[in-house]
C-alpha cells in the first residue's frame, strides 16, 4: 500500500550517540516533521570538555534550527585566524565569519555549553523523554520494515530493544554502529601527535577576537582563542588552548578521557616557546585540568549507508584537527539527512541519497586533513628559504575551503536544507 501523503514524516528514528551531532540530528529530524529518539550510553549528559569552533557553514544550520539567540549568548564570534611563528611573528591574518563576507558569524564555544544548548533544545522541542541515558548500544538487526536496535541498561544491566524505521549512529570515532557495519576495520590511525587541551581564565589576548595557530609542522604547534568574555570590566576571559608534542604512545585507548598532564609538564613544553602577548605559564597553572589525547582519523569509507542503517559525525569520518571543520561537518550532515527523508518515501533510498550527497565531500576534508589542511600556511612559512606570500596563502585556504563546500560563495547562496511543515492530518 504507498504511503498516505505526509506518512513518511512520522518515520521513527533511533540515533545512537548523544552528543553533539547526534543532539543536532534529533533537531534537524523533528523540525522536518519526524519523530527522533536519542540513546545515550552515558548516565548523565554533563557540560564538559573545552573549545570547539562552529564555522559558517554550520552557524547557518544552527540559526535556521531556531537556536540564534540561544548560541549567540554562549559562544563569541571572532573575527580573525593569526598565523604566527614559534616567536609570535606574523605569518598570515585571515578574516572570519561576517568580516570574510559570510553571512553568518564564526563562533568559538566550550563544548559542554553547546552541547547542553542543543540537549535542553531537543527536550524543549521533543519531550523529556527524547534523550534516554544510560543505555549502552550492543548491535542492531534490519527487518524487512525497520530496525530493532539492542542496547543494554547500564543501571540494571538488563536487555532494552527498541524499534524504529531508521538508525542513525552518532556515536564518534569508536563507533559501535560503525563496527558492525564494518567489523574489519583497523583501529584509529595515528600520526604520532598528543594534544595537551586546557582552559584557563586570562586576559584578552590581539584585541579579543582572535584564533592564534602559532608555530609548524604537526607536534610543533600552539593553538590559543576566548571561548568567554569576562565576567566583569578588566576581568579574565575563559581562554581554550591547545599544545601539540611528540612522544611514544601513552594513556587510554582512543576516543577515552584523556591522560591527565600535570602543569608542571605543561610549563616545561611551553619554556620553548616565546609568544609575548600570552603568558603561558600562567595558562598551565590556571587549568583546572590539562588533557591528553592523540591526533587521530580513521580512512574514509566508500559506503556510510546500508539498508535503514548509516553514518553521520564522527562515526562516518572522524577527522584531524585542522581547519576547525570536525563538529560543523557533522551538523551539515544532520541537515541534509532530514532533507533527504523527506524526499523519498522509501527510508532506504533516503539513506543513500544522503550517502552520495555528503560522503564523497567530507571524505575529500579527511584526506586533506591529513595533509594539514590549511595549516599548510605555517608549514611552508617555517621552511628554509620559502618566503610565503599572501597569494600562496589564500590559495591553500580557499582550496580547503572549497573541498569542503564552505566558501563564502557556496555557504551564502546554497538552497536552505529546511523543509516545510507537514499540516495535521484533518479527520
Amino acid at each position: 500500500m504507498a504511503p498516505v501523503k505526509g506518512e513518511y514524516r512520522r518515520m521513527r528514528v533511533c540515533i545512537v550517540g548523544g552528543g553533539i551531532a547526534g543532539l543536532a540530528c534529533a533537531l534537524s529530524l523533528q523540525a522536518a516533521g519526524f519523530e527522533p529518539r536519542v540513546y545515550e550510553a552515558a548516565r548523565t549528559v554533563a557540560a564538559v570538555g573545552v573549545g570547539i569552533n562552529l564555522l559558517p557553514h554550520a552557524v547557518r544550520e544552527l540559526f535556521e534550527l531556531g537556536l540564534e539567540g540561544e548560541l549567540a549568548s554562549i559562544a563569541l564570534p571572532p573575527q580573525r585566524l593569526d598565523y604566527r611563528t614559534r616567536l609570535g611573528e606574523l605569518v598570515w591574518v585571515e578574516p572570519l565569519g561576517r568580516g570574510a563576507g559570510y553571512h553568518w558569524p564564526q563562533y568559538s564555544v566550550h563544548r559542554g555549553r553547546l552541547q547542553m544548548l542543543l540537549l535542553t533544545a531537543v527536550r524543549e522541542r521533543l519531550g523529556p523523554g527524547a534523550v534516554r541515558t544510560g543505555l549502552r548500544f550492543q548491535r542492531f538487526e534490519q527487518t524487512p520494515d525497520g530496525v530493532r536496535a539492542h542496547f543494554m541498561d547500564r543501571s540494571s544491566g538488563l536487555p532494552v530493544v527498541e524499534e524504529a524505521d531508521v538508525l542513525v549512529g552518532a556515536d564518534g570515532i569508536d563507533s559501535v554502529v560503525r563496527s558492525q557495519l564494518y567489523p574489519d576495520e583497523p583501529l584509529p590511525k595515528e600520526n604520532g601527535v598528543h594534544m595537551w587541551r586546557g582552559v584557563a581564565h586570562h586576559p584578552h589576548i590581539l584585541g579579543g577576537r582572535s584564533i592564534v595557530v602559532a608555530g609548524g609542522t604537526p607536534g610543533a604547534k600552539f593553538v590559543a582563542y576566548p571561548i568567554a568574555d569576562p565576567s566583569t570590566a578588566g576581568g579574565d576571559a575563559l581562554m581554550n588552548w591547545v599544545l601539540e608534542v611528540r612522544h611514544g604512545p601513552s594513556g587510554p585507548p582512543p576516543g577515552g578521557p584523556g591522560r591527565r598532564v600535570t602543569a608542571a609538564e605543561a610549563r616545561a613544553a611551553l619554556s620553548s616557546w616565546d609568544l609575548p602577548w600570552i603568558d603561558l605559564a600562567g595558562l598551565a597553572d590556571r587549568s583546572p585540568a590539562i588533557l591528553e589525547y592523540p591526533m587521530i582519523d580513521r580512512d574514509p569509507l566508500p559506503r556510510w549507508s546500508f539498508g535503514r542503517i548509516t553514518l553521520l559525525g564522527d562515526a562516518a569520518h572522524p577527522m584531524f584537527p585542522m581547519g576547525m571543520n570536525g563538529g560543523s561537518q557533522s551538523i551539515v550532515d544532520t541537515r541534509v539527512l532530514a532533507w533527504c527523508l523527506t524526499r523519498d518515501d522509501n527510508p532506504v533510498a533516503a539513506l543513500h541519497r544522503y550517502d552520495r550527497m555528503r560522503r564523497p565531500a567530507v571524505n575529500a576534508v579527511v584526506l586533506a586533513n591529513r595533509n594539514l589542511g590549511p595549516e599548510r600556511i605555517i608549514t611552508l612559512a617555517e621552511e628554509p628559504g620559502n618566503a610565503l606570500h599572501s597569494g600562496q596563502a589564500e590559495k591553500i585556504s580557499t582550496r580547503y575551503k572549497r573541498l569542503g563546500r564552505a566558501t563564502v560563495s557556496q555557504v551564502n547562496t546554497h538552497s536552505s536544507w529546511t523543509v516545510p511543515a507537514v499540516a495535521a492530518d484533518v479527520e
